[in-house]
């Protein structure tokens, strides 16, 4: 039998890759996703219940339909903060979203209103923020990096990172492979494909392939672009965004939420081939129409400002939103 942990010395060659300096975050379990992270957390800690925000997409809502726990929805505050009226029973826990990466300040102020043993903060649009001395912290850096999977859980509840590896990361590749071999179209479909192939929380570990990538990553650099593209675009925006923003609180974030009373924008910015995604059309199930969740929906536009992009690029994002007719 072939001896796998053997390394195999010549025939054909990987991927070349630089060499991998830059290791994964110190105490961080591994996972092929966040809602895997979630799932294995749920595992161990068994809550009765545990509050969730009406505003997060479904995905991790499945592994709390899938270890039957219940979920208590929570609405939020105009400032994306939980709302005053909820309460938690000793048993529960409570999920709450760093939502876009501007709401250091929210978490903060949950953390003296609630025990942190019940608090899990959700940073999968929060890479860069550092874990909270809470019951957990979850993070999906496929959201921030060109990986085909990965989520990493910080706590000190007794989680395993699982013995069985995801094997699915090759066949999620494609799309990142497409954007740069031709063009983002070309990629769409199979990006969506991969995004299938991850619904399953059942945990697994991240696999080597996004480990590998991963160590590849200049996090350095990637923070200063993110941060200089989001602070140009707040300087030219500002004065157009009803989203309260405080940049004392915000280190290199997901994106740059746009919320304006505006339906053509998104149009517009799509005519012009800058891709902007929705953040959920399935809260629309669970929420008021005169919520400030669908308000959300409608009209929150998550401009892009991550290390792809200079200021150059940002300056044509800029320009486009300006030059759209404001509703």
């Amino acid at each position: 039998m072939r001896n796998a942990m053997s390394k195999a010395i010549g025939g054909y060659f990987e991927l070349e890759l630089p060499v991998a300096i830059y290791p994964l975050p110190q105490h961080a379990i591994r996972f092929q996703a966040a809602r895997a992270a979630f799932h294995a957390l749920l595992n161990v800690g068994q809550p009765q219940r545990v509050w969730m925000p009406k505003y997060i997409c479904d995905a991790m809502l499945a592994p709390l339909h899938a270890l039957g726990i219940e979920i208590i929805f929570y609405d939020l505050d105009q400032r994306l903060g939980v709302v005053e009226s909820v309460t938690l029973a000793p048993q529960d826990w409570l999920l709450y979203v760093n939502y876009f990466g501007l709401c250091g300040e929210q978490e903060a102020q949950l953390l003296k209103r609630f025990k942190p043993s019940q608090l899990i903060m959700d940073h999968s649009q929060a890479f860069f923020a550092r874990p909270q001395n809470c019951l957990a912290t979850i993070y999906s850096p496929r959201k921030f990096f060109g990986l085909p999977d990965g989520g990493l859980l910080h706590t000190d509840l007794n989680v395993s990172e699982p013995e069985q590896l995801d094997c699915g990361s090759v066949a999620r590749c494609t799309h990142l492979l497409q954007r740069l071999d031709t063009t983002a179209e070309d990629g769409y479909a199979d990006f969506k494909l991969a995004e299938e192939t991850l619904h399953d929380s059942l945990p697994r570990r991240m696999s080597s392939l996004s480990a590998r990538l991963f160590g590849c990553i200049d996090l350095d650099r990637v923070k200063q672009h993110r941060n200089t593209n989001f602070q140009f675009l707040h300087r030219n925006l500002k004065h157009l965004n009803r989203l309260q923003i405080d940049l004392r609180f915000i280190d290199a974030p997901l994106c740059y939420p746009l919320l304006v009373e505006n339906s053509t924008l998104r149009k517009r910015l799509l005519a012009e081939r800058v891709f902007v995604p929705t953040y959920w059309s399935e809260v629309i199930d669970r929420v008021a129409p005169d919520s400030l969740e669908r308000h959300l929906i409608d009209h929150c536009i998550p401009l892009p400002c991550d290390q792809r992009y200079t200021t150059t690029d940002m300056a044509k994002v800029v320009k486009i939103v300006r030059e759209t007719p404001q509703c």
